[in-house]
């Protein structure tokens, strides 16, 4: 799941925008999914979602509709795409598996954006509006990743944060699971301004502007 809300964007800007949200969040569910493979899982190859093919990942609701109306509305636009299955039982790892199957999505998200920094930085076209473009994919992508790893249910970094949690702590893991969607809602609400600073942060780090 992503978000992203400018009101002063254009039509075209918010349209490129979304399209590359839905790009980035592809290689962010790919990435679980060749993850789990790797880890020993073949759920997600036997499902045909290792492939850039956006029709094997697109969410009407989540990718098209949603997003559409909440610019409309003048929400923060939120969008996701179907999730790649994996079984945990399959994996390797151990309770470990599903933490290192959720961090690679939003390793995945970082290395694009050290990608298109690197692009920047070098500035191979010399274009302004390849570079303007680029730092868009920076921004989104690294605010894909920030906001993945936020320890709320089902984002990736619950399944990291569960993953160091003992048997004791089964009460507070069923419990996050049980109302996640209530803490959802209630921090695209009021702790994103929380996300935008460190966001901000690591775009000076990497394209130095």
């Amino acid at each position: 799941m992503v978000t992203y809300s400018d009101r002063n964007a254009s039509m075209l800007e918010i349209i490129f925008i979304i399209v590359i949200i839905f790009l980035s969040v592809i290689v962010h569910e790919i990435s679980h999914g060749y993850t789990a493979y790797w880890l020993g899982d073949p759920t997600a190859k036997m499902s045909g979602r290792l492939t850039l093919n956006p029709l094997k990942h697109l969410d009407p609701l989540g990718s098209i509709i949603l997003p559409v109306l909440l610019y409309f509305f003048s929400l923060p636009v939120i969008g996701w795409a179907k999730p790649v299955p994996f079984n945990p039982y399959n994996l390797k790892a151990g309770k470990w598996g599903p933490a290192i199957v959720a961090a690679s999505g939003p390793l995945s998200n970082i290395l694009i954006a050290i990608f298109f920094a690197i692009l920047i930085r070098l500035n191979i076209f010399g274009s302004i509006s390849f570079t303007s473009l680029s730092i868009v994919v920076v921004q989104l992508n690294l605010f894909l990743a920030i906001f993945n790893l936020v320890p709320i249910p089902p984002l990736d970094g619950s399944k990291v944060l569960f993953a160091f949690f003992t048997y004791k702590q089964k009460k507070i893991e069923d419990f996050l699971e049980r109302y996640g969607l209530f803490f959802i809602i209630f921090f695209l609400f009021y702790g994103l301004d929380v996300l935008l600073p460190i966001e901000r942060f690591f775009e000076k780090l990497l394209v130095g502007a």
